[in-house]
């Protein structure tokens, strides 16, 4: 077991979300574990997806330099995953088993390329194993 472990958009989203205090809370633990552990593990859809929600979405949207400065101290350490060819086929095979949508399959087929143990997310069934990967609901 290599202890690696994925982290889905909404883990990031939460980390600064004022409005649900657990979730800010069980997020910000999540990423400070990933950073200082250097286990975690994310992918460019992740990042694409965040910073859709951060720059648009947010209460106070982030400006253009927080997203830099957020960038190279969060994401950079994390990110692992990009996009391939064989990250397309492999999120292809997920979507056939397992009736996914296209990006929770991406999400999936990321996490086991990077062979993580673990996918942090809010979007999938709790529990639920995918050969050697669990997905975990954190804010459960």
């Amino acid at each position: 077991m290599n202890g690696k472990f994925f982290l889905d958009t909404n883990i990031f989203v939460y980390s600064f979300d004022s409005g649900s205090v657990a979730k800010a809370r069980s997020a910000t633990q999540l990423i400070e574990r990933a950073l200082t552990a250097r286990s975690g593990v994310t992918s460019y859809q992740v990042v694409q997806e965040f910073f859709n929600v951060a720059l648009k979405r947010f209460d106070q949207p982030m400006t253009r330099d927080q997203a830099e400065q957020y960038l190279s101290s969060v994401f950079r350490p994390l990110l692992t995953v990009n996009s391939s060819q064989a990250l397309f086929a492999e999120a292809l095979r997920v979507f056939g088993k397992h009736r996914f949508s296209w990006y929770d399959s991406l999400i999936v087929a990321s996490a086991l390329q990077a062979q993580c143990n673990v996918l942090y997310s809010e979007d999938l069934q709790h529990g639920q194993k995918i050969g050697n990967l669990l997905i975990e609901n954190p804010f459960l």
